[in-house]
């Protein structure tokens, strides 16, 4: 049950880091590119998209750290490592195709688009690669793969080496 809980947890991990943090991304590089060109308010105050985009960093920064630190399962960490590291090695090995999975068709949704876009960004920087090696790195740690100590366990009696007399 709780390595169904982490693979469950690690699908959110994986929607948190794609989407969120593409979003995140696409919306920080707009604002910066509004900064750069003298279309953006003066002070960062009044720029309530930086703030909603620097927060959903931060959110996406506090579940990654948790599945990283925490200990749950190792699937947790093992299902969006290999989403992100597999998606890094079809981009190095074919990048048309490898962006040909972002979504950009005029149906889909505008905050999809941007989240995909972000995504991509994230995936031809290298970003997506040095997350998923760090999401990669519990797994291989065997504590994470036994359940924790409990307490409970010292209650049983273990049966004696020798006869009865």
């Amino acid at each position: 049950m709780r390595h169904l809980g982490g693979f469950l947890i690690g699908l959110v991990v994986t929607a948190a880091v794609l989407a969120g943090g593409g979003w995140a991304v696409t919306q920080a590089a707009a604002q910066a590119a509004a900064h750069v060109t003298g279309q953006a308010p003066v002070t960062p105050a009044d720029n309530q998209k930086l703030w909603i985009a620097l927060g959903a960093m931060a959110a996406v920064g506090l579940v990654y750290g948790l599945v990283v630190a925490g200990r749950i399962s190792p699937l947790a960490t093992f299902v969006p490592s290999m989403a992100l590291l597999s998606w890094t090695v079809v981009y190095a090995l074919d990048p048309a195709r490898a962006i040909s999975l972002v979504p950009a068709e005029p149906s889909v949704d505008q905050i999809v688009r941007e989240a995909g876009a972000g995504a991509q960004t994230l995936l031809t920087t290298g970003v997506l690669a040095l997350l998923g090696v760090a999401l990669f790195i519990p797994v291989l740690m065997p504590s994470r793969w036994s359940r924790p100590y409990d307490d409970d366990d010292d209650d049983y009696e273990s049966s004696q080496e020798g006869g009865y007399y």
